[in-house]
């Protein structure tokens, strides 16, 4: 199933074009995660073109001896520069760093990490738990749920009105996703 999801993974152009310049964005510990990826293989799955109402294209990375926001901007604006002529936003964030901020802007503790896996790993919805980097896959929960389109709480981090919240988003713009029984019992 890796195989299969590279490939559907790259059929989006921007994916595509993210990493074949890899080497170029020279960051530490660096994957591809999040909504391009799995919100590429929904679109497929949907009959539309992959990169279809694709908001952003997260690269994190993992410096422990930078964490300072600086670092951070710096890292952004190298990416945005290697990748500019795509005209799609993209995110970059250093995982190491995570800690700091989290609490702010979503209300909750959140431990420090290890590894870009490990904050991987942390996603709200354990099917969108997934990151790529050229011809590897990280999917610490597996793929099928991606292609099932299922949605489920990740234990790991129990935020519920965070689920529903993305719960809600995701099905906005795939109507056909199911919520696993646990997210329904978790309010989504």
């Amino acid at each position: 199933m890796t195989t299969d999801f590279l490939r559907d993974v790259e059929l989006n152009p921007n994916n595509n074009a993210i990493l074949s310049r890899w080497s170029l964005l020279d960051l530490p510990d660096s994957w591809l995660v999040a909504g391009c990826l799995f919100q590429t293989v929904w679109n497929l799955k949907a009959g539309r073109i992959p990169q279809s109402g694709i908001k952003d294209y997260d690269l994190f990375y993992f410096d422990p001896s930078d964490l300072s926001k600086e670092g951070e901007v710096r890292a952004q604006v190298h990416a945005e520069s290697v990748l500019e002529d795509l005209g799609v936003s993209i995110e970059v964030a250093n995982q190491a760093r995570v800690h700091l901020w989290y609490p702010e802007h979503f209300g909750h503790t959140y431990p420090q990490l290890l590894s870009v896996e490990d904050g991987v790993s942390r996603f709200l919805v354990l099917e969108t738990c997934v990151g790529v980097r050229p011809k590897q896959c990280y999917s610490p929960f597996g793929l099928t749920g991606i292609y099932a389109g299922m949605l489920t709480p990740n234990p790991r981090t129990p935020y519920p009105e965070l689920f529903a919240s993305k719960v809600d988003s995701y099905r906005e713009r795939w109507d056909w996703l199911t919520v696993s029984p646990a997210g329904v019992k978790n309010g989504a």
